[in-house]
């Protein structure tokens, strides 16, 4: 009888595995599956041979004793090859790229490795196959995995600076990575919220800077702040435990010092290191402030004592130091700083931030280190070599590769998981943007733009996750997961956009070990997505709803859809003004939170539309038919329904297929200084019939704008046209005083209605 249920077990393992794709993530880059299955049980041994193999072999047993409640025998002399897992590493004490082939057999399992860092990821491969229910045997399906990943940075980001995350949680953030084969946590350290490292030379970087006075609730725009001290650092010790934590699981602690921006915190513990002196107090604000490191021998000396702890607790070759957000008008008033521009032969203020960075790099690569920077250190010149973290988009990656500079893609259109992941309605409040799991998934992080050569600069991709909006573990673990599974898959090189269905299935498989660890992940991935596109007909538009499977209800008189409402099939036409709402069910019973799409139907909705300038791809999606498509943008949360120009002017010109009457156009654009974000200088509307020769209806001021609170009415006598463009300019440089002083303002645009 025993007998009996074992094979019984075994074929309907084997038709589950028939039935569904191996939950493995990242997909292998070579995988064969093979008829029969081989049996792990207590009995298995691990030969290891001649193999220097012990952390890893060590971290497998830990993996089965603390899910199954035991661990295989480890031997190098066995004198019976069946129900072993044979390992055979070529050098076991390189650092190679990670390959390993991985071959389950009837009667043993094998892997072969070039390295330890091969072997660790063999066996993280193998752990996804094992089941997540507790047993003393599995069944594991035969199968030959050839595999190694593509890129060399795979990382993952965490500010701890605006809060403040435990030393057990940073443990469990490098699980994470280790999980899905990432090799790189970017370790944000520093800023003007918090100074959360340790440094004996100076002791009131955490005894002033590790603390403030409160915090900013509630999103940027609400300005409201709390009273409650808040604050915390990594001792030493705290930070020797972490790296070594990682190191075992070949993890690279990448440490971020900020410079010369980002320093308030530094500041308030130092104030002599400022140009004006102070005083300071550890800032309560998100946001980019005014107050930088001054570039006087003081700071240098600072700031090489600082990095000189730094290195002794961080092996790793690389260091972030910032480089980003440094506001220059400190630098501009400053006579020390005027005095050693023009002793330095140096242009402007900008070529300072180069001088600046250029000193650092140079101290750091005379002690064997590189550094890296945000995309911002690119100008003034580039330092001669330093690596560069794009996240303005792709262009700052684009020039440096182009430079012959390594290059970290990171760009907040794919890698921001601050972002929104579902229907800011139904989503804890966030920075802004809309970045889903597909989104993610969609990176390519080697720009078409480049060369075969170029693109040998491209060390690989990042997700940044910037915690302004997160202040507890459980929530960065809903922002963090699954997107970051989804990142693991591009950056190892497997990822296949076109077929993302594929990876949908598999990380669905997954909420089941998210589930058992007690991970708090989002399952914005079960929410109804929707995609609007012109009608055929010319008249409204197309709403198309996905969700991970089949199962949509949804209604259009603003009633909540149920069980019994109509079934999503085919987009729906939208023809007038109305609200769709729609969820996900699955056996009769709701699966997903509801969402709610009004359309505001005009002239205008579904029509062709052109740009003179493409909105900046980190704020696109839907490109210029957002400005026709129906849905009007959220003014506190701005996410897909926006889309953004940096430092570029909104020029659209909308054909109305024919002539027809209106005496009124509507359009909505955004401010939020905090986020760079303004209005612009003034909103132009005319008119034409050809589509050349344009004649001009009214012009609305910037003082206008204001009062209108963003909502841009233009209002005439009726017209008969054609054509309608609509002008509105970047305000162009944001002023002395205000947050990203010196860059470009952001231009943010949602629906022309014409009426």
């Amino acid at each position: 009888m025993k007998k009996l249920v074992a094979f019984l077990f075994l074929v309907l393992a084997c038709i589950g595995w028939a039935q569904n794709t191996l939950p493995l993530i990242p997909q292998p880059k070579d995988l064969k599956q093979h008829s029969g299955i081989f049996t792990l049980n207590q009995g298995t041994i691990i030969l290891i041979g001649n193999s220097e193999s012990d952390s890893e072999i060590q971290l497998f047993n830990q993996f089965l004793e603390s899910n199954y409640g035991f661990e295989l025998v480890t031997t190098n002399n066995s004198k019976s090859p069946i129900n072993t897992i044979q390992i055979q590493v070529e050098q076991p004490k390189s650092n190679a790229s990670g390959s390993y082939q991985l071959d389950i057999e009837v009667q043993h399992i094998r892997i072969l490795a070039q390295s330890n860092l091969g072997l660790f990821y063999a066996f993280q491969t193998l752990q996804q196959l094992l089941p997540l229910s507790k047993s003393s045997e599995f069944v594991l399906p035969c199968l030959t995995i050839k595999d190694e990943p593509k890129y060399a940075w795979r990382g993952m980001h965490l500010d701890v600076c605006r809060h403040f995350f435990p030393k057990e949680f940073i443990k469990k953030y490098i699980d994470y990575l280790v999980m899905y084969k990432m090799n790189t946590f970017h370790w944000h350290l520093t800023d003007d919220q918090g100074w959360r490292i340790e440094i004996k030379k100076y002791p009131k970087l955490t005894e002033v800077g590790a603390f403030r006075k409160g915090s900013m609730i509630g999103h940027y725009t609400e300005q409201k702040f709390d009273d409650k001290p808040y604050g915390g650092f990594y001792t030493q010790e705290d930070i020797k435990e972490i790296v070594a934590y990682a190191k075992v699981r070949h993890i690279t602690v990448v440490p971020e010092i900020e410079m010369p921006g980002h320093a308030v915190a530094a500041l308030a513990s130092y104030p002599e290191l400022s140009c004006t002196g102070g005083p300071f107090e550890v800032a309560l604000q998100w946001g980019v402030l005014d107050d930088v490191f001054c570039p006087k021998e003081s700071t240098f000396t600072f700031l090489e004592n600082v990095l000189t702890e730094v290195m002794a607790l961080f092996p790793s070759e690389i260091i972030h130091i910032g480089g980003d957000e440094s506001p220059k008008i400190r630098w501009k008033n400053c006579s020390h700083c005027q005095a050693l521009i023009k002793k330095e032969g140096l242009k402007d203020e900008h070529e300072l931030q180069s001088y600046f960075i250029k000193r650092i790099e140079k101290f750091l690569n005379s002690k064997g280190r590189r550094i890296i920077g945000w995309d911002e250190i690119l100008e003034g010149g580039l330092a001669p070599n330093a690596a560069v973290m794009s996240w303005r988009g792709t262009e700052g990656g684009i020039a440096a590769a182009k430079q012959k500079h390594y290059v970290v893609m990171t760009p907040g259109s794919h890698c921001y998981f601050d972002h929104y992941q579902g229907d800011p309605k139904n989503e804890p409040v966030a920075i802004g943007g809309y970045t889903t799991v597909e989104k993610v998934y969609s990176l390519e992080p080697t720009p078409k733009e480049l060369s075969e050569e170029e693109a040998k600069y491209i060390l690989g991709a990042q997700g940044n996750l910037w915690t302004e909006y997160i202040n507890t573990p459980q929530h960065a673990e809903y922002m963090l997961m699954p997107r970051m599974a989804a990142l693991a898959e591009v950056v190892w090189g497997t990822s296949e956009p076109s077929n993302y269905q594929d990876f949908q299935n598999r990380l669905i498989q997954h909420f089941s070990v998210y589930d058992k660890k007690g991970i708090n992940y989002s399952r914005s991935i079960f929410e109804v997505t929707s995609k609007v596109s012109p009608s055929d007909k010319g008249n409204g538009v197309l709403f198309s709803l996905k969700s991970a499977n089949n199962g949509i209800r949804y209604t259009t008189d603003g009633t909540l859809p149920d069980a019994r409402s109509k079934s999503y099939k085919t987009p729906i036409a939208i023809t007038k003004s109305q609200t769709v709402k729609a969820a996900y069910f699955e056996n009769g019973k709701q699966k997903s939170a509801v969402i709610e799409q009004p359309f505001f139907i005009s002239k205008s909705t579904g029509k062709k539309i052109v740009l003179t300038h493409p909105p900046h791809e980190n704020y696109a999606i839907g490109g210029s038919f957002t400005l026709v498509d129906g849905m009007r943008g959220n003014m506190e949360k701005y996410g897909r329904d926006w889309i953004g120009f940096w430092g570029k002017d909104l020029e659209a010109t909308i054909d109305l297929g024919k002539k027809q009457t209106f005496s009124k156009v509507t359009v909505d654009v955004l401010r939020s200084e905090g986020s760079w974000i303004y209005y612009p200088k003034y909103v132009e509307v005319l008119i034409s019939n050809d589509g050349k020769d344009f004649k001009s209806m009214q012009k609305v001021s910037s003082e206008e704008i204001v009062e209108m609170k963003g909502v841009v009415t233009v209002e005439f006598k009726k017209q008969k046209a054609k054509f309608v463009k609509v002008m509105a300019p970047n305000a162009g440089k944001i002023p002395d005083g205000k947050p990203g002083a010196g860059s470009s303002c952001w231009l943010f645009v949602d629906e022309i209605v014409i009426e």
